[in-house]
């Protein structure tokens, strides 16, 4: 029976979580065994430095192998994909305003009380559409 394929970054979740657990610095082989030895270590590895590439873990070379310690959690590996989905569209004004429209109540309460608590001066606006200033109006 063929093994269900995991979706998009569920594995990289899977490899933070059990660096989370792990207490302290581990090895791929350690991580590997961790989340069932069904992969290859390979793809651990592979994994692993794409993680590192994000800056959500660190390693450190020990003999001929290195350790592995998470340097983010799970929340900031999602939030670095959606961001990285967010950087890919040429309208983003058009993407967030039908995410935002899209999102269920308690969501967006929670998305509001977050934009008021960073206030005007600490949401990016980089790429905001032609004349808003991601603020409140004067």
């Amino acid at each position: 029976m063929a093994r269900a394929r995991r979706g998009q970054g569920e594995l990289e979740g899977q490899v933070l979580g059990a660096l989370r657990e792990a207490g302290g610095p581990v090895t791929a082989a350690w991580v590997r065994e961790r989340l069932g030895g069904d992969l290859a270590y390979t793809t651990v590895v592979t994994i692993l430095t794409r993680l590192l590439a994000k800056d959500v873990v660190a390693r450190e070379r020990r003999g001929r192998s290195f350790l592995w310690t998470p340097t983010a959690d799970v929340a900031r590996l999602a939030a670095l994909r959606m961001r990285r989905l967010l950087d890919g569209e040429r309208d983003r004004a058009a993407v967030l305003a039908s995410f935002v429209t899209g999102l269920p109540p308690g969501d967006a309460r929670v998305l509001r009380a977050l934009l008021e608590a960073a206030g005007p001066g600490q949401v990016n606006t980089r790429n905001a559409a032609p004349g808003d200033d991601g603020g409140t109006e004067d």
